[in-house]
This record gives structure tokens, C-alpha cells and sequence, in this order.
């Protein structure tokens, strides 16, 4: 199972608690957690769920926006790209 963690250098809030997306292989579910000052707030979205995925990219870091089939939206900031780029392959 990839787990792909934001880096906390980022700057996007993401010092203390970096967003972060877990992508199982054998449910086929993509988990998000994504940073509150208190704990995380928990996204689950099945893979077959999924209407698109691309990266909106900055100088060095990237975010991955999610849009799901039922018109939800999931934008996990602050990735390196490379570990952005490795994510999407893993949500096609």
C-alpha cells in the first residue's frame, strides 16, 4: 500500500500535520488526510470512484486534485513532484 506524505517545507500549513494520501491495493480505496488544528480530517473515495486526477504544480511542490464521480473534490497540497507524479500513476 503507497503512502504518499506531503513535505513539511512546503509552506501550505503543512509544518506540523502534512496532508496525506494512502492508496490501497486491495480494497481499492484512496484514503486522504488532510491537516486540522486539531487532528486530521478522513476522505475515503473508492479508485472506481474516481472521474479525474491531475497536479497543479509550483516551483518545487505540487498538489493533487482528486474529483470523484459524485462531484466531491479532494486537493491534498504541498507534494514534492516526483512523489506527486508517482501518486497519480498509482490512481490510474
Amino acid at each position: 500500500m503507497p503512502i504518499f506524505v506531503a513535505s513539511r517545507i512546503s509552506g501550505n500549513d503543512s509544518m506540523v500535520m502534512p496532508d496525506r494520501l494512502e492508496i490501497d491495493d486491495v480494497t481499492r480505496d484512496v484514503t486522504f488526510f488532510k491537516c486540522t488544528p486539531v487532528g486530521y480530517q478522513k476522505s475515503i473515495l473508492s479508485r472506481s470512484n474516481i472521474a479525474s486526477a491531475h497536479i497543479v504544480s509550483s516551483l518545487l511542490f505540487a498538489d493533487i486534485v482528486i474529483e470523484s464521480t459524485g462531484g466531491k473534490t479532494i486537493t491534498a497540497s504541498g507534494f514534492w513532484k516526483k512523489d506527486a507524479r508517482e501518486a497519480l500513476r498509482w490512481l490510474s
